[in-house]
């Protein structure tokens, strides 16, 4: 189970590196950077779609599920990354969207032929004028319902995202028989696993027929089958799922105590609940969350992350919560996005405080789980919120302080985004700058994930919240085969001291310092007191007496 201890980073290769100058990045590109990746210490890629788009949604509105786009680079390439990445120690996985298809795909365009064709039942459909379902857009400055009109037919058909994006009707089985081939098609060329975009939406059954709910009562054993096939054509390859669900919900989406369905989910309440004690300098909403997630089975794993490609959801919090996060971080109408989340970037949300943002990278390596970095993080990029919607934080990744910030030496206009400008552009902010300087953000991250990977703890070890006097630090202990690790973050400006104490059976010993030299001993009765500066944060590993590792 390599994932439970990955460094997993994600990019758009759109926008990542141009190899060959035309302004798109493409894999070529792609693979003349993968050292960048090495040197961070990330040990699986993920690919946002690179699949032939019809270019209305950055990407998911794929017209060839087994096809490159060629902007990007032809399978050969696509080999020659699995293989450049796999020799430097590196596994790739690639974005699964098969919930719905672009409009212009060949399925769709056979279906709008009339209720006759066979791929007519690929997509969902109805005959009955639908009621008002614009409460349930996913996208709702776009859509005023889920239901779209083809007036030929006088049917309409249905899609939970945009209207250029029809829902796949998987109650039908050559539906599941296509995903099942197309799974298994990247699989045979070398990739690791997938991250399934929207699972919750790809099992959906509403809007079916009840002849279509009869021979598919039960969606999470397609969820099971994909799992079961998956692990026939690979063993180790992984599902790695967006499920945005309370936490009841995505235990369900893990396959519960048997553990045989998604292998990873995101945790979206985790990242939500950490910009709210973020907005308040108070530790206990990350807390509450933490001592919320349920047990998972051995094969189950959380991934955590501070943002991902989509807006910053926040549709987890309460209204006052959500306002409360909106009034710190993004108080500006241009700063929001569907009303429930942000378009921001870390760095720009924290004003540049380098003690902020450090603080938030060492909880997002040192909580309990498998890290997940989007493009950019390493560096301290900023996001353009002069870019469309969900653009403004996919911009071209920031290289050098040359033109373009070394993403492409076309011209700008070619460029698929434009370049980040203002404080956190490439003119201050880019790799070059930072890579041989120790103290920079991209060293400090490097490290991060190199403790991470030397901390078994963290990936693989069951996790307490301590209780602590002061609201505003956040106290966790990992423990994991005989082992235990101590976390903790500071979520305040003041310095304080943190009383700890650990249990008889870890026997006594001091805490070695993993980030920084130092060390604490522990006193007669396992307990201590911690140092921690304002916004600061210590990983200590309990070394006992007869561990001889750190002495």
């Amino acid at each position: 189970m390599w994932w439970k201890t990955a460094v997993v980073y994600c990019l758009d290769v759109e926008t990542f590196m141009d190899g060959d100058g035309d302004g798109t990045g493409d894999m070529v590109g792609l693979v003349r950077r993968l050292d960048h990746l090495v040197d961070l210490g990330v040990t699986c890629l993920w690919l946002m779609p690179f699949y032939p788009t019809a270019e209305k949604d950055d990407g998911y509105d794929i017209t060839d599920f087994y096809g490159v786009d060629r902007r990007l680079g032809d399978h050969g390439d696509v080999v020659e990354l699995v293989r450049a990445a796999r020799d430097r120690g590196m596994r790739v996985i690639v974005d699964l969207v098969v919930n719905h298809t672009s409009n212009e795909h060949p399925w769709f365009q056979a279906a709008l032929e009339g209720p006759d064709d066979p791929y007519r039942d690929f997509y969902v459909w109805r005959s009955d004028p639908p009621p008002d379902t614009s409460s349930e857009v996913v996208f709702p400055d776009e859509e005023g319902g889920i239901w779209t009109l083809d007036e030929p037919s006088g049917q309409w058909y249905l899609h939970r995202f945009y209207a250029h994006q029809p829902d796949l009707n998987v109650a039908n089985p050559a539906v599941r028989a296509e995903i099942l081939k197309v799974v298994g098609f990247w699989l045979e060329l070398g990739i690791s696993g997938f991250r399934m975009d929207a699972v919750p939406f790809l099992l959906q059954t509403d809007g079916l027929s009840t002849e279509e709910l009869q021979s598919f009562p039960e969606p999470h054993d397609f969820l099971r089958e994909v799992r079961q096939f998956v692990a026939s054509r690979r063993g180790d390859a992984i599902l790695l799922g967006e499920v945005n669900l309370p936490f009841e919900d995505q235990l369900t989406y893990f396959g519960g105590s048997e553990g045989n369905e998604l292998d990873m989910q995101f945790d979206f309440i985790g990242m939500q609940r950490m910009y709210l004690s973020l907005a308040r300098g108070d530790a206990q909403p990350i807390v509450t969350a933490l001592k919320e997630r349920p047990g998972l089975a051995d094969r189950s794993q959380w991934a955590t992350f501070v943002r991902n490609h989509d807006e910053l959801t926040l549709d987890k919090l309460g209204r006052y919560e959500r306002q409360e996060v909106f009034d710190a971080f993004g108080p500006e109408e241009e700063h929001q996005l569907f009303g429930r989340g942000l378009r921001r970037r870390l760095p720009p949300m924290l004003d540049g405080d380098q003690r902020r943002i450090r603080m938030v990278y060492s909880l997002l390596f040192a909580m309990p789980g498998t890290p997940v970095l989007f493009y950019g993080e390493e560096i301290g990029m900023g996001e353009n919120l002069a870019a469309d919607t969900r653009q403004a934080v996919r911009t071209p990744m920031q290289w050098s302080d040359g033109p373009n910030g070394g993403f492409s030496t076309a011209p700008p206009e070619a460029l698929p985004n434009p370049v980040t400008t203002g404080a956190f552009g490439p003119q201050a902010v880019n790799v070059a700058s930072q890579v041989d300087q120790p103290d920079s953000l991209l060293t400090f991250v490097s490290r991060l994930a190199r403790r991470y990977r030397q901390s078994p703890e963290l990936g693989r070890g069951e996790a307490e919240v301590l209780d602590v006097p002061q609201h505003h630090v956040l106290a966790h202990v990992m423990r994991y085969q005989g082992t235990a690790m101590l976390a903790l973050h500071n979520f305040a400006d003041e310095a304080v001291e943190v009383p700890v104490s650990f249990a008889s059976d870890d026997h006594l010993g001091r805490l070695v310092d993993l980030l920084a030299p130092g060390s604490i001993e522990l006193d007669a009765d396992g307990a201590a007191t911690v140092p921690l500066e304002g916004y600061g944060y210590r990983w200590l590993r309990l070394v006992t007496p007869s561990d001889h590792r750190l002495n």
